[in-house]
């Protein structure tokens, strides 16, 4: 029975869009600032595989045999956040940008989110996750109330002491929120940021969870669950896609676990789909503008990758792909306007060295093909990657 596996390291893009200052994101390159921040990126197994031919990559070998299909693709959704990019990967494309609020979210907004949770709010504007909870933490517990903040991206996010307010409220708080923003405040992701430790150490913990938009159908994952696939959502998967189209949710608090249960699902099933994010590139190291961990936690991802590459049984897909770019060299702390890197790979076949250049869609369209679904719900200018 075919399988198709599909694991976006979140935030590792691969150089510019050629729109990205209209993002404010000109000479963004996640992989290639990464890699001159460093003095070369080491990452053999991904090497092996052929990431060198992605693009230009200090430290990295160009293949010209490489057993995997190797590029970049391109955003066609008006965006640079991690709902957009999975969706289009879905075959979901956003023509229009989602709402974002670089002045902090109007009256009618707030009003009924407090009217509502019976707190008052904390913040109310653009920030680092990070650096707010240090600012606003200790106030934060003596009063009581949430703080709310976002980002360049379309979100509405709520961090909260978890000795402060219990998870369950927070949770419950971003479900109103959810509720709340609607038609024109329609955000993308509504995000829980639970927080723990003392006021000058608040750490975030791994109690996150997103409340996400419910993306349109069909799309790929519906098209391919029609098919007769199961699709299995690792990591935060589920959450994008309001958890809709999975037939079975496997959370996880880490990469390490993420890559874990990828892992043994792979050993495990006969047949479906496994759809992964690994997403400790973009929240721990990609907004805290830290390279050197980004690299490192790059490396954690490479030094597994044998052992996912063993799990594979013959004629199996692997995608390796990313959903935006988070250059952590640039003085922005936001997601980046940015190619998705694109490492496709069949276990028993060789690509020799075959470039594609296409877009994010190509990579459900593939796995909807690999899996005998119908056509895709949009006609994409690109081909899809790799024929079953």
């Amino acid at each position: 029975m075919p399988r198709a596996c599909v694991i976006v390291l979140d935030g590792v893009g691969a150089g510019a869009l050629p729109d990205a200052a209209e993002f404010g994101d000109e000479g963004s390159d996640t992989l290639g600032n990464v890699a001159r921040a460093v003095g070369g990126l080491d990452l053999p197994a991904m090497e092996a595989l052929g990431l060198g031919n992605v693009a230009p990559l200090e430290g990295v070998a160009q293949m010209s045999g490489a057993p995997a299909v190797a590029g970049r693709l391109l955003e066609r959704s008006k965006g640079k956040d991690t709902t957009l990019g999975h969706w289009e990967m879905m075959g979901i494309v956003t023509p229009q940008a989602l709402p974002t609020y670089p002045h902090g979210f109007p009256h009618d907004v707030i009003d009924p989110f407090m009217h509502a949770t019976a707190r008052g709010v904390l913040g109310n504007r653009p920030a680092s996750g990070t650096e707010i909870i240090q600012e606003l933490g200790e106030e934060h517990q003596e009063t009581g109330k949430w703080i709310v903040y976002t980002s360049a991206d379309s979100v509405f996010q709520i961090a909260a002491h978890e000795e402060t307010i219990p998870l369950e409220e927070l949770y419950a708080a971003c479900r109103t929120a959810r509720g709340l923003l609607t038609g024109e405040h329609a955000v993308g992701r509504v995000i829980a940021r639970p927080f723990e430790g003392e006021p000058g150490a608040y750490r975030r913990t791994p109690n996150r969870h997103d409340f996400s938009l419910e993306p349109k159908r069909p799309n790929y994952l519906s098209l391919v669950r029609e098919a007769g696939a199961e699709v299995h959502g690792v990591g935060k998967i589920p959450d994008i896609f309001a958890h809709l189209d999975m037939d079975h949710e496997h959370p996880t608090k880490s990469n390490v676990e993420g890559i874990t249960v990828t892992e043994q699902l792979l050993r495990d099933i006969d047949a479906g789909f496994v759809f992964t994010n690994l997403v400790e590139t973009d929240m721990l190291w990609g907004h805290r503008n830290d390279p050197e961990n980004f690299h490192r936690c790059l490396q954690d991802f490479d030094r597994r990758l044998p052992d996912l590459l063993e799990a594979l049984r013959e004629g199996d897909l692997l995608v390796i792909t990313s959903d935006h770019g988070i250059d952590p060299t640039t003085l922005s702390t936001d997601h980046s306007r940015e190619y998705g890197l694109l490492l496709a790979y069949v276990h028993g076949k060789n690509a020799a060295g075959h470039i594609h250049e296409g877009e994010f869609g190509d990579v459900g369209a593939t796995v909807n093909g690999w899996l005998g679904g119908k056509a895709g719900p949009r006609r994409l200018s690109g081909t899809p990657i790799l024929e079953p």
